[in-house]
């Protein structure tokens, strides 16, 4: 398919360019809607909108017609009360559904190329670090990056279409799944795909398709996919933060590729990518240089004309342009007069075969100190299954003792499942300390619940870092059945109508060890003729305890 230059996309429509599927919309269809759209806004005398549309040809539309009707656009980062407040007073008018949208339509205006300069758009950052902050940019600017896009990869996707497990609304999404498949003729996928199960099924529908995903869904893609099925994707683009190398290879032992990471942000665009390396490769357009102090300083065509940016990211620069990011200048603290960087030490325990990933932060507990929350590895698991959460530990401070000093080793530790990173892929500072000051888990994550017949069937995954496996066999840790118990009758109680006092157990059997890690399914069932709770705990392979609690009513 001819590439169309993003100012040009409303010039002439194209019947046999295909847009979307599901439903199927072609390029002609697409621009009509557009100039309709910029009738009914300068109708309306509208000149400053905020759209936030879940269908990226919605969206599409939204854009187009508002940059050919000279009105700015906004893109919020969500919809909650307090963003609508932040940005009303800004905005003309806010469409967030397809109806409303529609609902604009009038004469349509007469097809023009669209101006690089006058057509603006303003992002708006999460506020994961701060107050969100709006960031205007020029159509020339992501003119420039699209381009750039199609002249590094458009020969490997070809004809693929485009399936996306992020938002539209930030500019990696709005790049990658709307702007540029829409000037080089490839056709996207409408919803943002929230589940590998759902990004499978859609790669099934097209014989060439390319993902633009998250780290955090990459890392969720496990065995129970089809992934000879999948192998024939295109491209595997992957943004918003940095994905584990274990992430990354096991997607290259599934599909024989790399995934392509893209570095970059809502203020810079795009600043560089790799594929199966550490060092990263800076786009065409883009040029490095640093600070006093080692910060990427970055000039390029996707940002403002003279604009240089400035950014906290320390960097090492090879000679060939190259670089690696060794972390934010911003995340240095000071303990003892001292000063410690926290991407550092992350960066050495990442490098131990236990750790996937690390993020630190300081616990102010009497004096303060280091603390580190952990996603162990594969290997890292089996260790704390075998040999205890001490070992593991006093293993990784001896590891990370050659790279700092006594003074920098974390004393408290937190061993999570997963960072509860937010959609962007990113983890605020202030959770990471929340996190380490918060009490070790007592309760199993609840991972789903189903009801049939009066049944519950509840599925758990226990915490490597549970509160119960201190003390009791700690070279060996195990969840005790006195636990096991316990988590019955609260689970029961929340999810059956069950008498109040304990009486008693009756047939107790304890056939399988429930260790860290494990995910765990639940079975509940009330006899209320016998006063009787049964539960039977079972793992992936076999049958971990059951029994009957006699429960009974309090006499008043």
């Amino acid at each position: 398919m001819n590439w169309i230059k993003l100012e040009q996309l409303l010039l002439k429509g194209y019947t046999d360019r295909r847009v979307t599927v599901d439903p199927e919309l072609n390029h002609a269809t697409l621009r009509e809607q557009a100039l309709r759209l910029a009738g009914g806004l300068r109708q309306r005398g509208v000149q400053h909108i905020a759209v936030h549309l879940e269908d990226a040809a919605e969206l599409a539309v939204a854009l187009l017609g508002a940059w050919r009707a000279g009105v700015s656009v906004l893109l919020p980062a969500d919809l909650q009360a307090q963003t609508r407040l932040r940005w009303d007073s800004q905005v003309d008018l806010w469409i967030t559904q397809g109806d409303a949208l529609q609902a604009l339509y009038a004469e349509a205006l007469p097809a023009a190329e669209l101006d690089l300069d006058l057509c603006r758009l303003s992002l708006c950052t999460s506020g994961s670090s701060g107050e969100p902050k709006r960031i205007d940019k020029s159509l020339r600017q992501m003119a420039n990056e699209v381009q750039a896009l199609e002249q590094l990869w458009g020969a490997d996707l070809g004809d693929a279409c485009i399936i996306a497990s992020v938002a539209a609304q930030h500019i990696y999404g709005l790049l990658f799944r709307v702007l540029w498949p829409l000037c080089a003729g490839r056709s996207f996928v409408r919803t943002q795909l929230a589940f590998p199960e759902d990004m499978q099924r859609a790669s099934r529908e097209h014989p060439a398709f390319a993902w633009v995903a998250s780290p955090a869904l990459l890392k969720r893609m496990a065995d129970n996919l089809d992934w000879p099925a999948l192998s024939p994707v295109r491209r595997v683009f992957s943004s918003g933060g940095a994905l584990p190398q274990e992430a990354a290879q096991a997607l290259y032992e599934r599909l024989g590729q790399w995934p392509t990471e893209i570095l970059g942000s809502s203020e810079t665009g795009g600043i560089a990518w790799r594929q199966g390396q550490n060092l990263w490769q800076p786009f065409a357009d883009v040029q490095l240089s640093q600070s006093e102090d080692g910060a990427l300083i970055i000039a390029s065509a996707y940002l403002p004309t003279g604009h240089v940016e400035h950014t906290a990211d320390a960097a090492r620069i090879e000679a060939d342009g190259r670089f690696e990011l060794l972390g934010r200048l911003d995340r240095i603290v000071k303990l003892e007069e001292k000063r410690i960087s926290l991407p550092m030490l992350e960066q050495a325990l990442v490098k131990h075969d236990w750790v996937a990933e690390a993020r630190l932060g300081v616990v102010h507990d009497n004096r303060a100190s280091l603390g580190a929350l952990l996603v162990l590895s594969a290997s890292g698991l089996f260790a704390l299954r075998e040999q205890g959460r001490r070992t593991l530990t006093q293993t990784l401070r001896q590891h990370l003792s050659q790279h700092c000093e006594a003074l920098a080793l974390p004393r408290r530790w937190r061993l999570l499942r997963q960072l509860p990173l937010t959609s962007q892929g990113k983890l605020p500072q202030a959770q990471v300390d929340a996190l380490l000051l918060a009490p070790r888990p007592k309760s199993p994550e609840i991972l789903s619940q189903v009801e049939c017949d009066g049944q519950w069937t509840v599925n758990l995954s226990i915490p490597p870092d549970l509160a119960y496996f201190s003390g009791h066999f700690p070279t060996t840790p195990v969840l005790p059945g006195v636990v096991q118990v316990d988590w019955a009758i609260s689970l029961g109680q929340q999810l059956l109508d069950l008498p109040p006092r304990f009486v008693g157990m009756e047939v107790l059997k304890f056939q399988q060890l429930v260790r860290p890690g494990d995910t765990l399914e639940l079975t509940l069932r009330f006899d209320p003729e016998r006063s009787k709770l049964h539960f039977a705990y079972r793992n992936a392979t076999a049958p971990c305890s059951s029994g009957r609690i006699v429960l009974e009513a309090v006499c008043g």
